[in-house]
């Protein structure tokens, strides 16, 4: 059967955000159309559904873990970036942890990550099987080998 694995992540997660859309538990606050993901950006993501593109990145982040649990400090430092600032040197500046910390709780709350006390989140296997599913999908539709390295 094929796996999340042998999928690119930019075909797994335009997909995994479709089916995220559906999922009545994951929805963006209201605030989150004007805010920016870290500290790091000048502006508020362009896309109008970037907290689906956004969740849909953390399940694919857990799933590739392995079951490994992941906190929220650590996604903090995968979504963070350059900040600019003016004439000093570029600095390495975390995401935001709010964004992710709620994207994380709404994502328990659906059941397709649990949490592991003091240690962070893992992917459950209902969350595992979601993954999996939309792989094989993609994998009916393109025609793609797995195992084989498609360009983009």
């Amino acid at each position: 059967m094929p796996v999340a694995r042998e999928i690119r992540a930019d075909l797994l997660i335009e997909r995994l955000k479709e089916e995220l859309k559906k999922i009545d538990e994951i929805r963006p606050p209201e605030w989150a159309f004007y805010t920016k993901t870290g500290a790091h950006k000048q502006r508020p993501p362009i896309q109008d559904d970037w907290w689906y593109i956004r969740a849909a990145s953390i399940l694919r982040t857990l799933y590739m873990r392995g079951g490994r649990p992941v906190g929220v400090e650590r996604l903090r430092t995968k979504y963070g970036g350059r900040k600019d600032r003016g004439v000093r040197p570029e600095r390495f500046v975390k995401g935001s942890g709010h964004v992710i910390r709620l994207i994380l709780q709404q994502l328990e709350r659906a059941g397709l990550v649990e949490k592991i006390p003091r240690r962070g989140r893992r992917i459950t296997s209902k969350g595992v099987s979601l993954l999996d599913k939309i792989a094989a999908e993609i994998i009916k539709e393109t025609g793609i080998v797995p195992g084989k390295v498609i360009p983009p």
